[in-house]
């Protein structure tokens, strides 16, 4: 029935929902959310971190501005008077305002080298002099001040500084000590007198500063990378546990395939062969568990249910022989014109014929069953397969007058159990025997189409209804009417319905689906039914 375009738009929110809600619970999708997650959050709060650390940072180095600012000024009285003879007095000034905590340094530039106007000794003019330690409080080695000196040189700290010798500015330098240990260098401030250009540099070692991101970067300091470590461990953890589980499930269906595709058998010896050995989850160690003995029980109930058909159908079929060879006495016994007991001879002859059809039907519908629960799956040869069953048909086809043409490509396998695929190909060709009419052909072709096996029968039958293409893969459906495949006379069709319950292309269907293939019925334009079945070829 064709769908109205109000189905249609209907149909395709809802659709659209159901993909929603399987993306929402997808364990891959869930996965894939909670690692952008884990990226996000440490980004986001990196950098609101950063600002606040910048803001604190900043305080930091105002407050020691602010500092050397009130040491600078205590300083300048005692600098004002200052000549060269008084330079090495001044480490006592100085100690009195450094201590471990707040560290002092006084650099000096004189005024006769600012001017500039002093000369090398040939005759050209000097460049500017560079500035001086004279003084640091706690006292520092020599290497460690040169260090320093360096440090300031190369960030320009004093060359701006001496082309003014004005403008308290912060530092944010980290100097490290050739003993061990470094200082943060936090401000300069300059003092202009008559002698020259005095900068003090201040420093300090404490933990606030060390500890902080003053004069590295933020990521660097020890706070941020622990919080890194602990997060990112957090983070590996449940992202282990997560992938753990995921790759576990994957295993279960790995399994599950092989049990399915036939790769999996009690008799193999394999150290992955159940759920159990395939676990990796202690909490999930029950579950494997039920699954293996769920597998134990549909493979014990298999075994059970083609036992019980084996023996049901030996148990029936034998009372049934017997009758039917107690018939054949009783028929040349009786007189031939008794034709009341002739008529009844031959309804016990039919019931004993529907009854054995019956018999069978049952063994198949149990061994159907069978296959559904533990399918049995090798690697077949579906070329010589086809081609044997095709050349043992050879008798019937000359017994009702008909002709077989068969085109078969070599070295098709499959994986499938060769008794279900016999059983596939039997009644696809019976099925195509059976409609043919005399002197009709039937087809057989097994050719590869891709990474497919493709088996395509054809007859010249009457074909199908196109309403019941599809139906007549349908459990306990048949549409043999006369003409179509049925003997015209009363006789006949009695036997004849005794052997077709409806079941052989529903077996077929379903065997074909459970190899994981495909079947599909279509009409010839030349007339006659197609019956086409595709397999996938094993790796």
């Amino acid at each position: 029935m064709a769908l109205l375009p109000i189905d249609l738009a209907m149909r395709a929110p809802r659709r659209a929902s159901a993909r929603l809600l399987w993306l929402w619970r997808s364990m891959a999708s869930r996965l894939v959310l909670l690692t952008l997650v884990f990226i996000a959050v440490p980004v986001l709060l990196y950098d609101q971190f950063q600002r606040a650390d910048e803001a604190s940072q900043q305080l930091l180095l105002k407050s020691a501005q602010r500092q050397g600012e009130l040491i600078a000024r205590a300083l300048e009285p005692e600098l004002l008077g200052v000549d060269r003879t008084a330079l090495p007095s001044l480490s006592i000034a100085l100690a009195r305002y450094g201590d471990d905590r707040t560290r002092l340094k006084l650099l000096v530039r004189p005024r006769v080298a600012a001017t500039g106007a002093a000369t090398t000794p040939s005759g050209a003019k000097a460049g500017p002099e560079p500035f001086f330690y004279v003084a640091a409080a706690p006292s520092l080695s020599t290497a460690d001040i040169d260090a320093e000196r360096r440090l300031l040189l190369e960030q320009g700290v004093l060359d701006r500084l001496g082309s003014s010798c004005a403008g308290n500015s912060t530092l944010a330098m980290r100097v490290p000590h050739l003993e061990g240990g470094e200082e943060v260098l936090s401000s300069i401030t300059p003092i202009k007198t008559s002698f020259g250009c005095w900068a003090l540099v201040t420093s300090h070692a404490t933990e606030a500063y060390i500890s902080s991101s003053i004069g590295r970067p933020y990521w660097s300091t020890p706070a941020v990378q622990a919080a890194a470590a602990i997060y990112l461990a957090m983070a590996a953890l449940v992202l282990a546990v997560l992938a753990g589980i995921w790759r576990n499930l994957n295993r279960f269906g790995d399994l599950a395939r092989r049990i399915v595709g036939g790769d999996d058998t009690p008799e193999r010896e394999d150290r992955d062969a159940s759920f159990a050995a395939r676990n990796t989850v202690p909490e999930l160690a029950g579950v494997a568990e039920d699954f293996d003995r769920l597998v134990a029980t549909l493979r014990d109930s298999a075994q059970s249910l083609r036992r019980a058909a084996e023996d049901n159908a030996h148990a029936f079929k034998t009372p049934i022989a017997v009758i039917r060879q107690s018939v054949e006495p009783l028929r040349r016994a009786l007189p031939a014109e008794n034709a009341r007991s002739q008529r009844a001879l031959t309804m016990i002859e039919k019931s004993l014929d529907k009854l054995d059809g019956l018999v069978s039907f049952a063994r198949r519908m149990d061994e159907a069953a069978a296959d559904l629960l533990a399918p049995s799956r090798r690697r077949v040869d579906l070329s010589q397969l086809v081609e044997r069953m095709a050349g043992g048909y050879t008798g019937l086809l000359a017994e009702r007058r008909l002709h077989m043409r068969s085109r078969i490509d070599a070295g098709l396998v499959v994986r499938a159990s060769e008794e279900t695929l016999e059983t596939i190909v039997e009644n696809l060709v019976e099925n195509a025997v059976s409609f043919s009419p005399p002197e009709g052909t039937v087809s057989v072709r097994l050719t590869r189409t891709g990474s497919w096996a493709e088996l395509v029968v054809d007859d010249e039958g009457p074909g199908v209804d196109p309403a019941n293409l599809d139906r007549i893969f349908e459990r306990y459906f048949s549409h043999r009417e006369p003409g179509r495949g049925m003997p015209e006379d009363e006789a006949a069709a009695h036997q004849a319905g005794a052997a077709h319950f409806g079941i052989g292309l529903w077996i077929v269907r379903r065997n074909i689906e459970a190899f994981g293939g495909r079947v599909r019925a279509e009409n010839r334009p030349t007339g006659g039914l197609r019956m086409t079945v595709a397999l996938p070829l094993a790796a």
